[in-house]
């Protein structure tokens, strides 16, 4: 079996990234992206709802320019109190 924690990521940077986001069906998600990367341009798709209806999960596309800018948005976005989970 291979360790996958082992093993880099090789990227071609500068490039598109998704991250899917989830959050509470309340919280305006669009809000929410903009006080993490500021003014960059980037697109949010709602994905699915929970069976219960308590959360929306959401796919945000960006152009990342390298692995420490890929990082360090995941790690805002899983900073951030609106957003309950980051992959």
């Amino acid at each position: 079996m291979v360790d996958l924690s082992k093993e880099k990521l090789e990227l071609d940077y500068p490039c598109n990234w998704e991250y899917k986001l989830v959050a509470l069906t309340h919280i305006d998600i669009k809000i929410t992206v903009k006080e993490v990367i500021s003014n960059r341009e980037h697109k949010v798709k709602e994905s699915k709802v929970s069976s219960k209806g308590k959360f929306k999960s959401y796919t945000l596309e960006l152009l990342v320019h390298n692995e420490d800018d890929r990082k360090e948005i995941y790690k805002m976005l899983g900073d951030h109190s609106n957003i309950k989970m980051v992959l």
